[in-house]
């Protein structure tokens, strides 16, 4: 498929440009909506929880997919390892603003990422930074409380091999971490598309080590697909309907990949079928079909393994297109839709929380949520009292990095409250 340029695409999407060359951005507006993208990681993230891993296909309970019908319903959960979990209702999980959200792994990767930009001299991580941050904000597994670190797969193996000395990228090495195909890197670095507004060249470039710190190949791949979604939503016309901005946001970080990938195949199948107008259902069986059972376009690296990347990518693409840029039904459908479903439900709420801004998540559902976030339930380290910090400062922190990603990586300026951010033509 052939890359749009970024002008193209800010002329598809309506963009908040005053001249066919450059972007203007409200810093007041992007504060409110790095608000809405932490907010709506959380909601999404502990409802998707509710569902994670239970299903997965195959054979038994857990090969049994869920359906729109069973929202709202009590389910016995059969957890990853098999084992039967408490009884459980998918239904939206909510905060009340005398409550706390409390860190998972859809969010605190992001978040440590952005503590060690915010007190480093450059807008780029280098390996040894990532691999410092990692030992000094993550728990050795060996003497973690509890023996639990809440890290999997790739990103469990990254940590070892940073306590042994390898330094990113060779953690993600397919020699040293047989894990690089996982979902790990999806789930941590969608915010460096944030970091460059409607510089989906310059997000690339300051995620670039980040990703591969866990990814390799297809996943990363499909990482970067994230990045470049979120980077240009800075782009979209409100105006737009909801639905036009996501499907143009996909269409264009689709042109950056292989037509020959596997996760371009996929994007391009997940939307043939909704293009067909099939429900969403038929679509992720299709998806379980096709790649899980038959391995077709090249998905032959760990196939059934629900955390792999490829799975949750089709999967991911499923809610996308179907969700059509409405918060709820997006994120119901990415908990519904089985894997690893608390991720793709994370990944989708951070992005459409950012074009609904905190105020139009809060509006969507008629009601006020926590601004307070508990780092320290899963990491370790940060400066902020008894181990909370809140949305507002997150958000103030993004803001203050991409004060300098204006500066320093694009050659724009902060003119009082706005930024003012040179385009290319690619």
């Amino acid at each position: 498929m052939r890359r749009l340029s970024v002008l193209t695409i800010l002329m598809l999407c309506g963009s908040m440009t005053t001249q066919a060359d450059q972007l203007t951005v409200s810093r007041a507006d992007y504060l409110e909506k790095l608000h809405g993208f932490w907010l709506g990681q959380c909601i999404a993230n502990w409802t998707g929880i509710i569902t994670e891993m239970d299903k997965i296909g195959g054979r038994g309970e857990r090969g049994k997919f869920y359906t729109r019908a069973d929202w709202g319903t009590t389910v016995q959960v059969v957890r990853w390892s098999g084992e039967r979990g408490d009884p459980k209702t998918i239904d939206w999980v909510h905060r009340s603003p005398d409550e706390i959200w409390s860190a998972d792994d859809d969010t605190d990767i992001e978040y440590i990422y952005q503590h060690l930009l915010a007190n480093s001299d450059s807008t780029r991580l280098t390996g040894e930074q990532i691999r410092d941050g990692w030992i000094t904000h993550i728990y050795d597994e060996k003497s973690a409380p509890g023996g639990e670190n809440f890290l999997w797969v790739s990103n469990q193996r990254a940590h070892d091999l940073m306590l042994e000395g390898l330094v990113p990228p060779a953690t993600s090495h397919p020699s040293n971490n047989e894990s690089y195909e996982m979902i790990d890197a999806q789930l941590t670095t969608e915010i460096f598309g944030l970091y460059a507004p409607g510089r989906p060249d310059v997000a690339l470039e300051i995620a670039y080590m980040p990703i591969r710190t866990t990814a390799g190949g297809e996943a990363a791949l499909a990482s970067e697909f994230y990045v470049i979604m979120h980077s240009l939503a800075a782009s979209v016309d409100p105006s737009v309907p909801r639905k036009d901005q996501v499907h143009q946001l996909a269409a264009h970080a689709r042109s950056y990949m292989p037509d020959e990938s596997t996760t371009a195949k996929m994007y391009d199948f997940v939307l043939s079928r909704h293009e067909a107008g099939v429900p969403w259902e038929e679509a992720r069986d299709d998806v379980y079909r096709r790649y899980q059972l038959e391995q077709q376009d090249g998905y032959d690296k760990a196939p059934r393994n629900p955390v792999a990347s490829g799975i949750n990518f089709a999967s991911s693409m499923v809610s996308l297109f179907y969700g059509e840029g409405d918060y709820q039904d997006t994120v119901k459908i990415a908990v519904l839709a089985g894997w690893d479903s608390d991720n793709p439900a994370a990944t989708w709420g951070g992005l459409l929380g950012f074009l609904y801004g905190k105020q139009g998540i809060e509006k969507s559902f008629e009601k006020e949520f926590s601004d307070r976030y508990h780092i320290h339930r899963t990491r370790t380290g940060f400066p902020v009292p008894d181990g909370v910090d809140t949305l507002p400062n997150m958000a103030a922190v993004g803001v203050g990095i991409v004060d300098r990603v204006v500066v320093d990586e694009m050659n724009g300026e902060v003119q009082d409250d706005q930024w003012v951010i040179p385009l290319i033509a690619q």
